[in-house]
């Protein structure tokens, strides 16, 4: 009887010590992906200083959202970000020449902080009233958490040829 635990146990040491191999493993490491989704009301009356002409009584909402990636530890490690601008009320033709995202509170400029890469003449809003969405807008990590920790702080806006600074501007606000 002694003698057949001897082996029992034997055997099972020989198989514990042959699993182990001499190849280490290493734990991977899982990552989630996961959205933060902000909105702004674009008026010509929030540019600074306040848009006139035919051009001030348009206004736009946009929505934009963070695609984040993270790593087991909840760390960004890479961004991108999707927007939707939908605009009504101004001028029939009017077309966009750029728009950003910049730093800055409201009643305040500040420079481009992520550019949405709108080429001049890519939207043109026939009636007056239109759309444009920009998909998979690189950021650095860095920019998402500047943006993530103080939204308020950074606004959207759009441009046009008569209006080079801005046309209608409207600071993030968390969904």
């Amino acid at each position: 009887m002694q003698r057949t635990m001897y082996l029992v146990t034997l055997i099972a040491l020989a198989g514990a010590v042959s699993a182990c191999g001499d190849t280490p493993s290493t734990p991977s490491t899982p990552t989630a992906d996961s959205q933060v989704t902000y909105s702004a009301t674009l008026l010509p009356a929030n540019e600074v200083p306040p848009v006139s002409g035919n051009e001030a009584a348009g206004s736009a909402t946009a929505t934009l959202t963070f695609n984040l990636r993270k790593d087991g530890g909840g760390t960004t490690t890479a961004a991108t970000l999707d927007v939707t601008v939908n605009a009504t009320g101004f001028p029939a033709g009017m077309t966009l020449t750029a728009s950003h995202i910049h730093a800055g509170a409201a009643g305040s400029n500040g420079g481009v902080f992520v550019s949405l890469g709108l080429t001049a003449g890519e939207v043109t809003f026939a009636t007056g009233s239109g759309s444009f969405s920009k998909r998979g807008v690189t950021l650095t990590v860095d920019q998402a958490n500047a943006i993530m920790a103080n939204p308020g702080a950074f606004y959207l806006n759009i441009h046009t040829a008569a209006n080079p600074d801005g046309v209608a501007r409207g600071q993030l606000i968390p969904n």
